[in-house]
């Protein structure tokens, strides 16, 4: 098993994210993320400026920014995002622990400014969360990458 496969998976669990929901976005993230990048965090968000959009599912690894979209009405699965953390800018992220929530933003290559918001299944997950996007996007050795 690849160490994409070997994190992915427990980060999903983390988060509460479904095994069939898992199964059907896999196939997706497989094609956009090496085999050899670990998995930091999984969850299930939507977008606060786009309700009826449906949901998305966002993957962040150690390189990768990648989410996916499954419409409302015909649970059609497609690729919203694919970015390399290089190439976002102005990465920010708002915990709320009272809504059980973390809002994460970023500006893509293509100068999109992306807005997500994680739902968490309780409030202690809010500050893992947090803690885990502070590794990934304010360590010096991101910095460097």
């Amino acid at each position: 098993m690849d160490v994409f496969s070997r994190t992915f998976l427990p980060a999903a669990a983390e988060a509460g994210v479904a095994i069939p929901t898992v199964s059907r976005h896999m196939p997706i993230f497989r094609r956009c993320v090496e085999p050899d990048d670990t998995t930091v965090l999984v969850s299930r968000c939507y977008r606060p400026d786009a309700p009826l959009s449906g949901e998305f599912i966002l993957l962040l690894t150690r390189r990768r920014l990648v989410v996916t979209q499954e419409t409302k009405v015909f649970h059609r699965l497609r690729l919203h995002l694919n970015a390399n953390l290089r190439h976002l800018s102005n990465v920010t992220w708002n915990p709320d622990a009272t809504r059980s929530a973390v809002e994460v933003t970023a500006t893509a290559v293509d100068g999109v400014r992306e807005r997500f918001r994680l739902r968490l299944a309780e409030p202690e997950a809010v500050w893992r969360f947090d803690s885990l996007l502070q590794h990934v996007f304010r360590s010096p050795r991101a910095a460097v990458a």
